[in-house]
């Protein structure tokens, strides 16, 4: 930075300001005194009496204005270095110095106790990193690693010493900074193997790029997710085939005994076909639900085509007769989507709300809007609501005499395939029901 002249130096010209102030003062009274009837050391005398003391209280305000601007660039200084404990005097005055004062010591304060809120909130966040079972990796725009947790050093089975600075490619991690965002993976790592969750994402600090990659294992979660499935099939299979396999023992045992008798009944061959038709229907009720059971397990990939929301809407619309289904228009959307699927689920959907209106005699509404990246529709019912509602997608739960109960666990399926969901709830102001579902929209419009 340039020096400042002698001139445009900010004291200097408060110098010269105040000497200027008196200047026609001491000019008058030394051009009396020399031009008047005095002695030589008279002369002299009062010129230094006048000058000294003219020179004195200018020098003297002259520091009475830079003492406090030191003193603040002296605060300011250290507050760039960081020691906010340092505070200004006079910071009680009222006069405009005092409020400066004032004001630099308020900042210092707040400057001090964001520090050390931050300072608390990095120790928390290094503790956690250090805490949490998942493995967290920074890497710069060179892809160098520059940050690692424990969870990291064992993965790779290596200290951070050892890890930070190397490249992605030499601890064999080069191939997630590319490719998707998030990914799962079955890999074996020097510290395990297993399924892995990995997520990317990019930050930057201090201006500069920096790649965050975390890796958690999803093994131990998948396998509790896996015997919470086994432990739900074996609960509905156990409890159906309960169902039908009871009175088929029980009868068959009973026909069983008919026959040993001796003599038999007169109408014991209306019995054995009583028995037999018994048997039979539990057969045939066992055999639908086996082949509803293999419905939702050879669920096909959706086969995603352009699909125009307001025409599909219509068609399942008009295939419900028996009661009203008014249709609000909405947007004109295209859905990326496989168009028979979604015309099975809102058919689903559509049919389940004409039950719940037929025990009122209410009607049906169908509508839609356009959210970001979304398309959201909803089958509104005049019914009597929901009265169990966590039980709403566990297969072949129905309260509907003679139901499947895989209706709606087909419907929420079909969404999520699609990439979407579905969700169930009772209307807020009058009775009935409303379906919500939501699906991907693609980027163009009718």
């Amino acid at each position: 930075m340039r020096r400042a002249s002698w001139w445009h130096a900010h004291e200097n010209r408060v110098l010269l300001a105040s000497l200027a102030a008196g200047l026609a003062g001491v000019l008058s009274a030394i051009g009396f005194v020399w031009f008047g009837d005095f002695s030589d050391k008279a002369r002299w005398t009062i010129t230094l009496a006048v000058l000294l003391p003219w020179w004195a209280f200018a020098w003297s305000a002259r520091e009475r204005v830079i003492s406090p601007l030191r003193t603040l660039a002296n605060l300011l200084e250290a507050m760039r270095e960081g020691d906010y404990s340092i505070r200004g005097r006079g910071a009680g005055s009222s006069d405009a110095l005092g409020e400066v004062m004032a004001q630099v010591n308020a900042m210092g304060a707040t400057l001090r106790a964001q520090r050390l809120g931050a300072v608390e909130a990095t120790a928390l966040l290094r503790k956690v990193m250090e805490e949490i079972d998942v493995a967290v990796f920074t890497f710069d725009g060179e892809q160098h690693l520059k940050l690692v947790n424990r969870a990291g050093e064992r993965l790779l089975a290596q200290d951070a010493a050892h890890l930070l600075d190397r490249t992605a490619c030499e601890i064999a991690l080069d191939e997630y900074l590319a490719g998707a965002p998030a990914q799962t993976v079955t890999r074996t790592f020097p510290g395990g193997a297993g399924r892995w969750g990995i997520r990317r994402s990019s930050f930057r600090e201090s201006g500069l790029p920096l790649t965050l990659l975390v890796v958690s294992d999803l093994t131990r979660a998948l396998r509790e997710e896996e015997l919470q499935a086994w432990q739900r099939l074996v609960r509905v299979l156990g409890h159906e085939l309960n169902n039908s396999l009871t009175p088929v023992m029980s009868i068959s045992g009973s026909l069983a005994g008919l026959l040993a008798r001796d003599p038999r009944p007169d109408d014991w061959e209306q019995d054995m076909r009583d028995g037999l038709t018994v048997i039979g229907a539990r057969a045939e009720s066992l055999s639908r639900f086996i082949g509803a059971y293999s419905r939702l397990a050879k669920m096909p990939r959706p086969r995603l085509a352009e699909v125009p929301l307001a025409s599909l809407v219509q068609r399942v619309a008009g295939l419900e007769t028996r009661v009203k289904v008014d249709v609000r228009p909405g947007p004109a959307l295209q859905l990326l989507a496989d168009g028979d699927q979604l015309e099975q689920l809102l058919i689903n959907l559509v049919r389940n709300a004409a039950d719940a209106a037929l025990e009122t005699g209410g009607g049906v509404t169908v509508e839609w809007r356009a959210e970001p990246a979304a398309a959201l529709i909803q089958v509104i019912d005049d019914g009597l609501g929901l009265s169990n509602t966590a039980n709403l997608f566990v297969p072949f739960f129905t309260t509907k005499p003679g139901g499947s109960g895989i209706g709606l666990v087909l419907c929420r399926q079909i969404a999520e395939a699609h990439g979407g969901s579905l969700a169930l709830a009772n209307r807020s102001d009058p009775r009935g029901c409303v379906a919500t579902l939501r699906l991907p929209m693609d980027s163009r419009t009718d």
